[in-house]
């Protein structure tokens, strides 16, 4: 594995609510977006599992993770390298992945409880303290807890199968775009108007800034993977 000693991350995720094989998938797909560990790079999991001091076992859990979002790939009798993911790929993935989530909160607009709704508000509230802190960690996970509250809230397995499948794909890019100065609180700017649509029922504008929201956060996600 050709690396960048002096670059790579090291640590794991400090949360112990965190998976050891999420916290090393989280890992090397921060380096990899990062620019650290290049496209074409052989992932080994014996250097993997010495390098986060862990048992080979997670450290072949995070890697199925990461070749199920599309930044690796397995080669048969070769193993595991780090895919080269072209912007119009990324735009393509993210198109999608706008389409799904705009059906979900389009219906959890009109589906979700009451008390779904405050607990969204809460959620979104609360992340705020991340944003002011600066702790991209934590906001990365609350931004996937808000986003999640939507898909239960769209009152349909299928659809809330489908996009959490299908923001797997994006889910290393999502987290990325954080690491780019006040993209965060915007994120959160933006969360705000969703909910507040959603709480009211608004179909329409909730849909519409869900649209808004994904597509800031391609924009943000390749502007990050491309400098």
């Amino acid at each position: 594995m050709s690396e960048h000693p002096n670059s790579l991350s090291a640590s794991l995720v400090s949360d112990p609510s965190v998976p050891l094989a999420d916290s090393i998938r989280i890992a090397l797909s921060d380096d990899i977006l990062a620019g650290v560990i290049a496209a074409g790079t052989r992932l080994d999991e014996a250097q993997l599992a010495q390098r986060f001091q862990v048992s080979r076992t997670p450290v072949r859990e995070a890697l199925k993770q990461l070749t199920a979002s599309g930044l690796v790939e397995h080669r048969h009798r070769r193993g595991v390298f780090v895919s080269a993911v072209p912007v119009s790929r990324l735009a393509e993935m993210f198109e999608y992945v706008a389409e799904m989530e705009t059906l979900c909160v389009r219906l959890a607009a009109v589906k979700m409880t009451q008390q779904e709704r405050e607990e969204l508000l809460a959620i979104h509230l609360d992340s705020h303290k991340h944003v002011t802190s600066g702790n991209i960690d934590a906001y990365d996970k609350a931004n996937i807890k808000l986003h999640e509250a939507l898909f239960h809230g769209c009152h349909n397995r299928y659809v809330e199968e489908a996009v959490l499948s299908a923001r797997a794909k994006v889910a290393p890019y999502r987290r990325a775009q954080f690491k780019l100065a006040d993209r965060a609180r915007s994120s959160f700017v933006e969360h705000g108007e969703i909910v507040k649509s959603v709480i009211k029922g608004m179909t329409h504008e909730a849909s519409d800034m869900m649209l808004a929201h994904i597509h800031q956060s391609f924009l943000a996600s390749s502007r990050y993977v491309s400098q």
